[in-house]
């Protein structure tokens, strides 16, 4: 089972952090709340799902300046950058390096929750593929230097005979590598195969 989401909440106003708990309590979603950026930080395990809602100015470390750590750190989390009136340049500059959208406030109560919604599905599709680039790079790992030269052939739509010419090698071999090829990817067709190999390219 996939660990339950999370909706992270950073904000220095406690009135604001209370809100967040019943609202996105009222959903059924868990939520934990932050006075400040370094607290987050702290207890904060990246193997956590769900999202992250940060408010752009606050005391010490700023939203921004929380997202782009977290960015330097290779923590992925879709974040919503919450920003009064006057900040929505900033927001947009949030955007810019990464963050999923931003909400001015005072925000309607749906529509903070549909975007919610949509981060932690943005979270979940994350993972999956990383899992997956995970998995085909350990498959991939497993092939020859030669295997690995005629898959990297037949993935870009090399015939058998084309791959033999620019191997210097004989079809049936080709044939040969390519059972090993297949056998070891753990697919049944070269359309799998040509999908799998998308994930090694976005590496």
């Amino acid at each position: 089972m996939p660990p339950e989401p999370t909706v992270f909440v950073v904000d220095d106003d406690p009135a604001v952090r209370q809100s967040f708990k019943w609202l996105v309590g009222s959903i059924g979603l868990k939520v934990q709340t932050f006075s400040c950026a370094q607290d987050f930080i702290r207890d904060y395990d990246p193997a956590d799902s769900g999202c992250l809602v940060v408010d752009v100015r606050m005391p010490g470390m700023s939203g921004i300046e929380l997202q782009e750590k977290l960015a330097n750190d290779g923590i992925s989390i879709p974040i919503i950058v919450v920003t009064a009136y006057g900040d929505v340049p900033t927001a947009v500059r949030a955007m810019k390096r990464g963050a999923m959208d931003f909400i001015e406030k005072p925000y309607n109560d749906q529509a903070m929750l549909d975007r919610i919604q949509l981060c932690i599905e943005r979270d979940a599709k994350m993972r999956r593929e990383k899992e997956i680039r995970r998995e085909v790079t350990w498959r991939a790992e497993r092939l020859t230097p030669r295997e690995r030269e005629v898959f990297e052939l037949i993935v870009a739509g090399r015939s058998n005979k084309e791959v033999a010419r620019a191997l210097d090698i004989s079809p049936k071999t080709v044939e040969a590598h390519r059972a090993k090829v297949m056998d070891k990817m753990a697919v049944g067709s070269l359309a799998e195969l040509v999908q799998l190999s998308t994930y090694l390219e976005s590496d």
